[in-house]
């Protein structure tokens, strides 16, 4: 790793400074230092594009203008204004952390980043960011980007995956970054490393950085950031019900924990849960799976169903850890069936409309539109 010496800092400071004065991205959550602003431009940049984020943003701040109108909004509209954002924990926290203000503080935010990690859904990450930014406290915020950046600039040959990494960049870029102005250096470095300093096909020839940048001076850095790669998703086959009568689908409402979780969907039973209804799964034959399938829907809601094979690759749709194969089969049922043991309701199209759905049952909602 390179060791800078206090007039390098000073330097690469103003420079740095100096570009992002002249050319930072002029953003909506940018206009002004409120830290509700902050952060909810930060949890929603988590996983997302900027230019996804600007028109949610937006739209958010027209439903929820303030951290006490977060609080109290009701989930469903909270969930909708969410709904194509995926990852909907965030929106849960966001909540969460909203009411946290609002009835535990009085409606007064902690203003250092240790602080903000008390709030539900804070990382270290969103903190810095919200501390420096709004609050001008000289902490670092070290996301993908920072750890790109200085990976590149100081040849930092440490692995990214691994926790222990993040203290030693912190301490780094704590050293580094302007007392004065905490907020503009790390919002600097995040248009750094989504412009000059990018992931793939960086453009360091003309970075206003350039000298500092040890890497792109050795002709090694697209070697950095370090970084060792995650294991594939496990794949998960689950079986789809399209339960229909007129205009409406039979839909299941999801557990309140784990994936998805108070989402509707279309019923999903998973594969594994059907081949065990069997003394030797491995023989199972296409037709017996469904026959068992029918068995298992009897058992497990009180519903008689008859399966019907819908044609298609199965729909296909990745978490972090997981990626789910989805095979969509029509099934009947009467349409004064008892539901009594069923988690969920007859819902319209109209309704499903109205609804925030998780983006693989949209996937399968178009699936079924396709075929149809």
């Amino acid at each position: 790793m390179i060791e800078w010496s206090e007039s390098t800092i000073r330097s690469f400071r103003k420079t740095l400074l100096d570009w992002y004065d002249t050319y930072g991205r002029d953003l909506p959550w940018r206009w002004d230092h409120d830290p509700y602003h902050v952060w909810v431009s930060e949890i929603m940049l988590q996983q997302t594009q900027v230019n996804t984020v600007i028109p949610y943003y937006e739209h958010f701040m027209a439903e929820f203008p303030t951290v006490m109108d977060l609080a109290n909004a009701p989930e469903a509209k909270l969930m909708k204004a969410w709904e194509g954002l995926g990852y909907y924990s965030r929106a849960r926290n966001l909540q969460k952390a909203a009411k946290q203000i609002v009835s535990e503080r009085g409606g007064q935010w902690p203003q250092t980043a240790e602080g903000l990690q008390e709030l539900a859904g804070i990382g270290p990450y969103t903190a810095g960011a919200i501390a420096s930014i709004a609050f001008n406290e000289p902490v670092p915020a070290v996301d993908g980007n920072a750890f790109r950046v200085f990976a590149r600039l100081l040849e930092i040959d440490l692995d990214i995956a691994k926790p222990q990494t993040r203290p030693v960049f912190e301490r780094v870029i704590g050293r580094i970054m302007s007392p004065d102005r905490p907020g503009d250096f790390n919002q600097a470095v995040m248009d750094l490393g989504a412009s000059y300093m990018s992931a793939k096909n960086p453009d360091s020839a003309h970075s206003p950085v350039k000298a500092f940048n040890q890497a792109y001076l050795d002709g090694v850095e697209m070697q950095y950031p370090v970084k060792s790669k995650k294991p594939k998703p496990v794949k998960v086959a689950y079986y789809g019900l399209v339960i229909r009568h007129d205009d409406q689908f039979l839909m299941q409402k999801r557990p309140s924990d784990g994936l998805l979780a108070n989402f509707w969907t279309f019923p999903l039973i998973a594969e594994d849960d059907v081949l065990a209804m069997s003394e030797t799964p491995e023989l199972v034959t296409e037709e017996e799976r469904l026959s068992l399938l029918e068995k298992l829907v009897q058992q497990e809601f009180g519903l008689t169903v008859r399966v019907i094979p819908m044609g298609g690759k199965p729909v296909k749709h990745t978490f972090t850890h997981r990626q789910w194969l989805i095979t969509l089969l029509s099934a009947e049922v009467k349409p004064d069936a008892d539901l009594s043991f069923f988690p969920g309701k007859w819902l319209s199209s109209d309704e499903l409309t109205r609804m925030a759905l998780p983006k693989v049952q949209e996937k399968l909602l178009t699936r079924v539109h396709q075929i149809q």
